[in-house]
């Protein structure tokens, strides 16, 4: 059976559910989350996506990423995800929301309103081998260099972000100390 996600408008007010596969077909606008987890050394943990991802297979992406299920926030849905998908269990801080679309070489269609998250932790990942092949940490200088360098080694949705200035943005939350749980 089809996961289902939440439908949203341009306001990101939910307006139904549809399966997943569905809205990729048609590229209707959706609700999604990004974490980031860094460590204590100031490193990014990024996970390369499974082979098996209906789209953008074996690249290198932000910790985890998915979509929360009806009636699910985005908070929860992260914390989930990021249990699920690379066995990591810490607070999660909001940092941004953003909009994106993009169409990929098999037809599929991201058309997001995508809700970003970031922690920090020094648990070593334990990666679910359905969802990522290999995981890496890498100074937010470094992942810079390496996207500009080689681009198509990176999803979508993360160089955005890096496009953003979301290390920015987290370092100045992080000062804060602002946790949400």
């Amino acid at each position: 059976m089809d996961e289902m996600i939440i439908l949203v408008d341009e306001n990101d007010t939910a307006i139904g559910t549809v399966g997943k596969t569905e809205a990729h077909l048609q590229g209707l606008l959706h609700r999604a989350i990004s974490v980031f987890i860094f460590n204590e050394k100031g490193e990014l943990l990024l996970q390369k996506r499974s082979d098996n991802k209906y789209h953008s297979a074996n690249l290198w992406t932000n910790t985890c990423c998915s979509h929360p299920s009806p009636g699910e926030t985005t908070l929860n849905a992260a914390a989930r995800r990021l249990d699920q998908e690379m066995k990591i269990v810490t607070p999660l801080n909001f940092i941004c929301s953003f909009q994106y679309k993009s169409v990929f070489s098999n037809g599929l269609i991201e058309n997001e309103i995508d809700h970003v998250f970031y922690g920090i932790s020094n648990q070593i990942p334990n990666p679910d081998p359905l969802e990522a092949n290999d995981w890496k940490y890498i100074m937010p200088d470094q992942l810079i260099e390496e996207i500009n360098k080689s681009p198509d080694l990176y999803t979508t949705w993360l160089k955005i972000c890096i496009d953003r200035n979301i290390f920015g943005d987290i370092l100045q939350n992080k000062n804060k100390k602002n946790v949400v749980h």
